[in-house]
C-alpha cells in the first residue's frame, strides 16, 4: 500500500496537465484533440530528487521481474554454498564430538535441505506466476481444463 506522500506524489502527477503536440513528416504542429490528451502519457516522468538534491534513478516496475523456473541443479548448487556454513555451525556447537559425526549430521542436514530450497522455488514460481496472470503448467493445472 502507498504512502500518503506517495500517494499525493501521484495525486499531484494526474493533476498536471501535460501539453501534447503531434508533428507530422513535414515539419508541422498538429493540435491534438482534447480526449486524447487526457488518456495519453508523458514519454518520460521528470526525474524525482532524492533527499540530496540529485536525481534519483528511476524505480524498476514490478513486471521486469524475470522469475526462472525452479530446478534441482538450483537447489543443489544453493547447498553446496550453505555447505561449510551448515558443518561449521554444527562442529561448533558440538565440540565435544568426533569429526564425522559432524560430517555426517551436515550431511543428513543437506538431505533435507536440497528439496526443502526446491519446494521454496516452485511455492515462489508459481506464485509469481500468478500474480502476473499466467496460468500454471502443472499437475494440477491439467487436471483442471
Amino acid at each position: 500500500m502507498p504512502s500518503r506522500k506517495q500517494r499525493r506524489r501521484r495525486e499531484k502527477e494526474r493533476r498536471h496537465e501535460y501539453e501534447y503536440v503531434y508533428v507530422d513528416g513535414e515539419g508541422h504542429e498538429l493540435d491534438v484533440d482534447p480526449d486524447e490528451a487526457r488518456t495519453a502519457k508523458p514519454d518520460r516522468k521528470p526525474a524525482r530528487s532524492g533527499g540530496n538534491g540529485r536525481a534519483s534513478t528511476p524505480v524498476r516496475g514490478r513486471s521486469g521481474r524475470n522469475i526462472e523456473p525452479p530446478s534441482w541443479s538450483r537447489a543443489i548448487k544453493r547447498s553446496a554454498i550453505f555447505a561449510p556454513f551448515m558443518f561449521l555451525t554444527i562442529a561448533l556447537l558440538n565440540r565435544g564430538s568426533a569429526l564425522s559425526a559432524s560430517v555426517l549430521v551436515t550431511l543428513w542436514m543437506l538431505t533435507i535441505f536440497v528439496p526443502f530450497t526446491y519446494l521454496i522455488d516452485r511455492t515462489m514460481y508459481r506464485r509469481f506466476g500468478r500474480q502476473r496472470g499466467e496460468r500454471s503448467t502443472g499437475r494440477r493445472g491439467a487436471a483442471k481444463s
